[in-house]
């Protein structure tokens, strides 16, 4: 008889467990059922909570969960995939999706009742993403809809409507690109290998060939090659020696002859040993004339070639999203509003001041001098005086701002707890809404890391050995709140987020900035603006415990010189309670988390003023009052 405070789902989750192994053909998986993000690390399987309540809902995704993680255990092989796969990060995500596309049609194939539940899975994601509401491909993520395709064309089944709305935006481009490669799709489904070249040939055709690196198979050939070129050349002189060997044991003596025999017997064994040898060294040596030596690893950081990582492998770049669910997303950002309340109205205002500062510039933008056009007043006298006179016309041009792109990227760290990231949150939720009010794309992205004191990096560290100067010794968490391409109304509930309980831990600055960095240079906006929020100095206890004192401030220092150098980004800082000036050279310190608002939109207005005096006059205060 079961006790009162039983949990009534356990037996269902029990019984997904022991199906999932035996789907997944691994009877010694573990799985567990957690609110964090579901997947797969080492032989654990994370599904979806199911709660006491056991809804429709609920138990319908952690079955689609659980059969998709399954296929991809049982069908899917680390090592050819890790073989094929691409350099770029563009290249890579259509690699896994379409990767992940066909270890589900292999199941669909195979178990033909894990399509349906994998349909509930991908349903939930597309609507969790908001893709049954993207109108336009510039919306939609391609890779995702490169692997939706896939498992289509796959399986002959129709996709979740939300999941078919984006692969229908893409679908024209990428058979017009790749249809005749995909015409062979059914023939690679079995082979993993093979499916991986096949990837790798529709990735090419969709314009990202210079993102796959090498191919292994190339590498391969010329290796083979090289043998065969190293082996022929011993073949000859054997013979040879074979031959001499007779003519000289017909002219000879028996007790020579074996005298001979025995000695030619050993020279041959030497020489055998010798031909492997020099068979194996031009194996390694592909070009056949001197050894290559592994070419050193790229360096961790752009800015500092000295900067060190113990372990990265645990590090990640995720969306806000994926780090909650879609209900408890909505009340933290409920939550963020109420506790705001009081603050909003002044946030607000301070927004549509910068709104009709930006608009003022772009109606009231002109080219004087100009022999046609609009009649200049202030040239009117002269007109007057003698209508002939030329250049006395004005123009309306656009404004630069038109082309540019904003990033604010906040500091998420513990210290940053209460009221100065609920500030940070709302002031850049108003400043995403204005500045895309004027045309102006806003990136939203957070840095923290997974853990207090080290994590799973400072647990490898401990089981290595404690090696000296380890360098960061984290796993560091950055965290895309809005992306650039992504309207307001789909991202709000996510700024939220940064109300969760347990996000904000420490602080690694430099690796934060050199990866918003590195993602605003490959946008094609042609002006780029990044602004830090920050309440301090880059602080890691684990990091700093074993490495110099200054081993983080060292590191930001460097990527803030190598972004001024550079000069594809503007950069400038916001320091709440803190002095930034000392690492930014464009930069404002407040001493009150009240005067962040203010300060931000000072600080965009300063830098879209058409008026350069004014700009200088702003952007020169370095405190603000």
């Amino acid at each position: 008889m079961s006790k009162p405070n039983d949990n009534p789902a356990d037996p269902f989750k029990k019984a997904l467990a022991e199906a999932t192994k035996v789907m997944a053909d691994d009877a010694e998986l573990n799985v567990s059922y957690s609110v964090d993000p579901s997947g797969m690390s080492g032989d654990t399987m994370r599904l979806p909570q199911v709660s006491r309540r056991m809804s429709r809902e609920e138990v319908l995704l952690a079955r689609g969960t659980a059969d998709a993680l399954a296929l991809r255990h049982k069908y899917h092989d680390l090592g050819v995939h890790s073989r094929y796969a691409p350099a770029g990060d563009m290249a890579r995500e259509l690699y896994e999706a379409m990767e992940g596309a066909r270890c589900e049609a292999m199941g669909a194939r195979d178990m033909p009742g894990t399509a349906s539940n994998i349909d509930v899975k991908i349903q939930h994601e597309a609507l969790r993403r908001g893709y049954d509401q993207v109108t336009t491909s510039s919306e939609a993520p391609l890779a995702v809809a490169a692997g939706y395709l896939i498992r289509h064309l796959a399986t002959g089944r129709p996709m979740p409507s939300a999941a078919e709305n984006v692969m229908e935006l893409w679908r024209g481009y990428i058979e017009a690109q790749a249809g005749e490669i995909l015409e062979n799709l059914d023939e690679m489904i079995d082979d993993q290998a093979a499916f991986a070249k096949f990837a790798r040939r529709v990735i090419s055709d969709l314009g990202y060939g210079d993102q796959l690196g090498d191919d292994p198979d190339d590498y391969d050939d010329q290796s083979d090659e090289n043998s065969e070129e190293s082996a022929e050349p011993e073949e000859d002189p054997d013979s040879t020696g074979q031959d001499d060997s007779q003519e000289e044991e017909a002219d000879a003596s028996p007790e020579q002859a074996q005298e001979q025999q025995q000695d030619e017997s050993q020279a041959q064994v030497s020489s055998d040993e010798m031909a492997e040898d020099e068979v194996t060294d031009e194996t390694e040596m592909p070009d056949g004339e001197a050894p290559m030596e592994p070419p050193a690893p790229p360096p961790v950081s752009d800015a500092d070639p000295d900067y060190k990582i113990f372990l990265d492998a645990h590090d990640e770049e995720i969306s806000a999203e994926d780090l909650a669910e879609p209900q408890e997303l909505e009340r933290l950002r409920a939550y963020l509003d109420q506790q705001l309340e009081p603050l909003k109205g002044a946030v607000s205002r301070l927004a549509n001041k910068l709104q009709r500062r930006l608009q003022a510039q772009q109606n009231r933008s002109w080219e004087f001098d100009k022999e046609e056009g609009v009649l200049d007043a202030g040239r009117l006298a002269r007109v007057v005086a003698n209508p002939t006179t030329p250049l006395s016309f004005k123009v309306e041009k656009d404004m630069e701002f038109r082309d540019t792109v904003v990033t604010l990227l906040i500091d998420n760290s513990g210290s940053m707890r209460g009221r100065p990231i609920s500030i940070a949150a709302i002031c850049a939720d108003v400043l995403a809404r204005t500045l895309e009010r004027c045309n102006v794309k806003v990136e939203i992205l957070g840095f923290t890391t997974k853990a207090w004191k080290g994590g799973l990096a400072r647990e490898a560290w401990l089981n290595d050995g404690r090696p000296q100067l380890p360098g960061r010794l984290n796993d560091l968490r950055h965290i895309i709140y809005k992306g650039a391409d992504a309207p307001w109304r789909r991202v709000r509930p996510n700024l939220g987020l940064m109300m969760k309980e347990g996000l904000l831990k420490e602080n690694i600055d430099g690796e934060a900035l050199e990866w918003a960095h590195r993602r605003m240079v490959g946008r094609p906006e042609a002006r780029k603006i990044l602004m830090v929020i920050s309440d301090g100095a880059p602080v890691d206890d684990s990091t700093l415990s074993v490495n110099p004192a200054n081993y983080l401030e060292k590191h930001l220092r460097d990527v803030i010189a190598m972004v001024e150098r550079r000069k594809q980004v503007e950069l400038l800082a916001i320091g709440i309670g803190h002095d930034v000036t000392r690492y930014y050279d464009r930069a404002v310190t407040i001493t009150d988390v009240e005067q962040l608002a203010g300060a931000m939109t000072e600080q965009l207005a300063a830098l879209f003023d058409s008026d350069p005096r004014a700009r200088a006059r702003v952007m020169g205060i370095r405190r603000a009052s």
